[in-house]
């Protein structure tokens, strides 16, 4: 049984390919996705190699990193790990706008399953998911201020959605700008402008754009010799797009070690707030998860919730 709790935020700053395997529709290599929804996802065993691989930097930080993660594969039987990692999912994705660039878009569906995640972690927040309720396929939700809207309409690549705004809109997009976006200088137009293109979709629509919205991208290897492309070596990958906000729910126990076996300044005080403290080293710093990290993918800004932001 676990102990505590957190979430942790990925913001991606590059296209994200987390690989699925082969495929023998459209694309050659589509990304993950929740079988039930569709919507893409970080599965939580590569999400944890990440994480691992970032903080094993040393021999100290190798001890801790054993503890917080448990044994390699050869020595697995030990004991287990003392924090349990789940599956990335999205939270807002961005959509091609008419006016404004883009909008970040979700759903009641996705705040409601965020909302359910974030009371297991132990948080509470001050809004109820909303969205366009049944027979309302052609509303979407804005603030007042919003840069989406032209004429009472927000068009999101090819598609029209008559514009509302509900009354506690304004909570869920200054909620998600405070505690949900990374906390860096660097991401201060961010965050202002979240709430301007925050926009709540119908669940079908919103299903729909995380299915047909994503990047595919072309890829070829070129032959050394005839400085051609290779035969057969043509290939299309599916990416998540740039300004994707994912987050995942971490949970922590106390080490499964004794106490002997613990690093000299972790054998005074609770183990379990060690264990997240030492996996919050990584709070604003970027990882790289997915593929083709050598074509600059997959790069990521982590931000942890604090209470405090």
């Amino acid at each position: 049984m676990f102990d505590k709790a957190t979430l942790l935020f990925l913001y991606a700053e590059t296209p994200v390919h987390t690989g699925s395997g082969t495929s023998l529709g459209v694309v050659d290599l589509p990304i993950q996705r929740e079988r039930a929804t569709g919507y893409p996802l970080v599965q939580a065993s590569g999400l944890k190699g990440c994480l691992r691989d970032a903080l094993n930097g040393s021999a100290q930080s190798a001890q801790k990193v054993k503890i917080v993660f448990g044994p390699e594969t050869n020595s697995a039987s030990d004991h287990a790990g003392a924090l349990s990692v789940g599956d990335a999912r999205v939270l807002l994705f961005p959509v091609r706008s008419l006016v404004g660039i883009f909008a970040w878009v979700t759903c009641e569906h996705v705040l409601a399953r965020f909302h359910r995640e974030a009371q297991l972690a132990g948080i509470s927040l001050n809004w109820q998911p909303i969205g366009p309720g049944p027979g309302g396929d052609s509303v979407v939700y804005v603030s007042k201020d919003t840069v989406l809207k032209v004429n009472d309409r927000v068009v999101l690549e090819e598609f029209a959605f008559t514009a509302e705004t509900p009354q506690n809109f304004n909570l869920i997009a200054q909620w998600l700008s405070n505690h949900a976006l990374p906390q860096g200088d660097e991401y201060q137009y961010w965050r202002e402008n979240l709430p301007k293109r925050l926009a709540i979709l119908p669940d079908n629509a919103f299903r729909d754009f995380v299915q047909l919205s994503t990047e595919v991208i072309a890829r070829v290897r070129i032959d050394s010799e005839k400085k051609t492309v290779a035969r057969g070596a043509l290939w299309t990958e599916e990416h998540l797009p740039s300004e994707t906000l994912l987050y995942a729910t971490l949970f922590a126990s106390k080490p499964r070690v004794q106490e002997n076996e613990l690093p000299e300044e972790w054998r005074s005080g609770n183990g379990v707030d060690k264990v997240l403290e030492f996996v919050r080293m990584l709070d604003g710093k970027h990882l790289q998860i997915g593929g083709d990290s050598t074509v600059g993918r997959g790069f990521v800004k982590v931000h942890f919730y604090s209470r405090s932001n």
